[in-house]
């Protein structure tokens, strides 16, 4: 009886590994920056309306990020300020991704109605971010984070849809596009399966940059107090109530600036490692 043996590996197959790995790598401190930030109020030492130390106190002892400006714990603080802005940021990202989404594929694939999106969206690009915010969030006074949250959505749809129109044209011209269509698949059907599955690359890059944009923009509202108000622990609301004692104890003011900028970094590397190969291979006829 002869012996089974096993396939020679080869090059693409022994090559998996390393790239898995290196992917791991890239998603693994997003995982652990978002798990943190979730969790942060459950892991927090202290209250974090309760004064600790002096004001403005120096790291060590009860408080190793020293105290804020009424001598609460930053580390307690920065620990329970990171969860709003985070759920806020991934909704904002889906939100925009998802309608960017649906409407590039319907602008690449009805040229007529893609040229209404595409300047209707030039139009919304000529708003600032920050007045953008302003005149949706003050004529919305009870809205909060609803406010906020409305705010990024419109404010942040009119760059991805140009970009995802962008690369849905392509695909929506290639060859078993038109078959489906010509074969009377409706627009839903072309949508959701011929153009999206093949944008899978470009939607995960979009939902990485829209993530980022839409944490520049939560904080951007936190910092102007049009979304989170005092007492409550938020980011940005932290580095706006502690700038004017950055010299007695930095940490009140760098920590949570570290910690914005490590969630948007790390969350945008993540999504670009998890890109697969875009496009759907062509076959060569016989």
């Amino acid at each position: 009886m002869t012996a089974l043996t096993a396939p020679p590996e080869t090059p693409a197959r022994a090559a998996l590994g390393p790239a898995r790995l290196r992917v791991a790598l890239r998603v693994l401190p997003a995982l652990l920056l978002t798990a943190l930030a979730l969790a942060g109020p459950w892991l927090a030492p202290h209250a974090i309306d309760a004064p600790v130390v002096a004001p403005y106190a120096e790291a060590g002892g009860e408080a190793p990020f020293g105290g804020d400006q009424l001598g609460r714990d930053v580390l307690s603080r920065v620990l329970a300020g990171g969860r709003e802005l985070v759920v806020t940021s991934l909704l904002v990202a889906v939100l925009v991704t998802a309608i960017a989404a649906v409407l590039g594929a319907v602008s690449a694939l009805r040229p007529a109605l893609g040229r209404i999106v595409e300047r209707t969206a030039d139009v919304l690009m000529l708003l600032p971010a920050v007045l953008g915010i302003l005149l949706v969030t003050l004529s919305w006074p009870d809205g909060g984070r609803l406010a906020v949250v409305t705010a990024s959505v419109v404010l942040g749809v009119p760059y991805a849809v140009r970009l995802v129109a962008g690369a849905a044209a392509p695909v929506a011209a290639s060859g078993y596009v038109e078959a489906a269509a010509v074969g009377g698949e409706r627009l839903g059907h072309l949508v959701v399966r011929e153009v999206l599955p093949n944008l899978r690359a470009t939607l995960l890059a979009l939902f990485g940059l829209r993530f980022v944009a839409a944490v520049y923009l939560v904080a951007t509202a936190g910092f102007l107090q049009v979304g989170p108000q005092p007492p409550a622990a938020d980011w940005a609301l932290m580095i706006r109530e502690n700038s004017a004692g950055i010299v007695l104890n930095p940490w009140s003011v760098l920590a949570p600036s570290v910690a914005i900028g490590l969630l948007a970094l790390s969350v945008n590397l993540a999504a670009a490692a998890l890109v697969p190969p875009s496009g759907r291979k062509a076959v060569t006829a016989l």
